[in-house]
């Protein structure tokens, strides 16, 4: 057991090695320089637009999600012939599927309240 501990170890210490040699000479850590804003590119200047990109990515996800465990759920529903107990499982997965999908086209209000309290631009 000791020797997966030693070799992801070595593993580990020799990608952060890695790290440092790859740096450009310009880039020097030793010399002081910034460092670039690597979100500058993915058109994201400050922490509020990366929040509203991650909400708008994320809720996009957890609503179509939501859209095909609705059909699961309408599924789970025919399958069930009439038995109460799966009939109950499939009201479970709609509801459920539902809540998602309002969470999911909530996000950005959800960012947006955060942002006002942490005070985020």
């Amino acid at each position: 057991m000791k020797k997966i501990y030693i070799l992801s170890l070595v593993f580990v210490s020799l990608f952060c090695l890695a790290s440092f040699a790859c740096l450009p000479s310009d880039m020097a850590l030793a010399q002081g320089t910034s460092i670039p804003n690597p979100l500058h590119g993915g058109g994201v200047d400050n922490f509020g637009q990366l929040l509203e990109k991650i909400a708008t990515g994320v809720g996009t996800l957890i609503a179509s999600l939501g859209v095909i465990m609705i059909i699961v759920a309408g599924i789970l529903y025919l399958l069930s012939a009439g038995n109460p107990e799966r009939v109950g499982t499939a009201k479970k997965a709609l509801f459920y599927a539902i809540l998602g999908i309002v969470i999911g086209l909530a996000a950005n209000a959800i960012v947006a309240i955060v942002k006002e309290v942490i005070g985020v631009p």
